[in-house]
């Protein structure tokens, strides 16, 4: 028998509260982004690093060499593939950070390297489902693009 609590049972509230908290796309993305990387046996060293100039995604070590990575996550492709989104500008923009980052830190000894990584998260047709429910449900995960070595700085 459901017990009701202000016209909704306990289940279909903490149902909700789930459903609530999942956070916003770019932060789901980031933490898949991580795993992924982590997976692939970099050492996440620095997340959603905020400076003057902007944000780096991630900040990770891959051996000796700095890696700095900018996630880009979409639902589809209607506005584009994710990759795409990281044009010249953006790029410039990055390489500025970088240097920002090796700067305040004193690693400009250090390799360094950019990467991207594309992340498609598809939900059902026509509705925005998280992650938990995707699972549950058995819709798609998401589909994850590593672009080692995306461009480089010119200096």
């Amino acid at each position: 028998m459901w017990r009701l609590i202000g016209g909704a049972s306990l289940a279909v509230k903490r149902r909700l509260r789930a459903f609530v908290e999942i956070p916003p796309l770019g932060r789901r993305g980031e933490d898949c982004a991580a795993r992924y990387l982590r997976r692939k046996g970099l050492r996440i060293v620095a997340r959603s690093v905020r400076l003057p100039q902007g944000e780096i995604d991630l900040v990770a070590l891959d051996g000796q060499t700095v890696v700095f990575v900018e996630v880009k996550t979409r639902r589809d492709h209607r506005a584009g593939r994710p990759e795409d989104a990281v044009d010249d500008r953006k790029q410039q923009k990055l390489i500025r950070l970088a240097k920002a980052f090796l700067t305040r830190h004193d690693l400009f000894g250090h390799a360094c390297r950019f990467d991207v990584v594309a992340i498609t998260w598809p939900s059902r047709p026509g509705t925005r489902v998280s992650d938990k429910i995707s699972r549950i449900f058995g819709h798609p995960r998401p589909n994850i693009r590593h672009f080692e070595r995306a461009f480089q700085s010119a200096s």
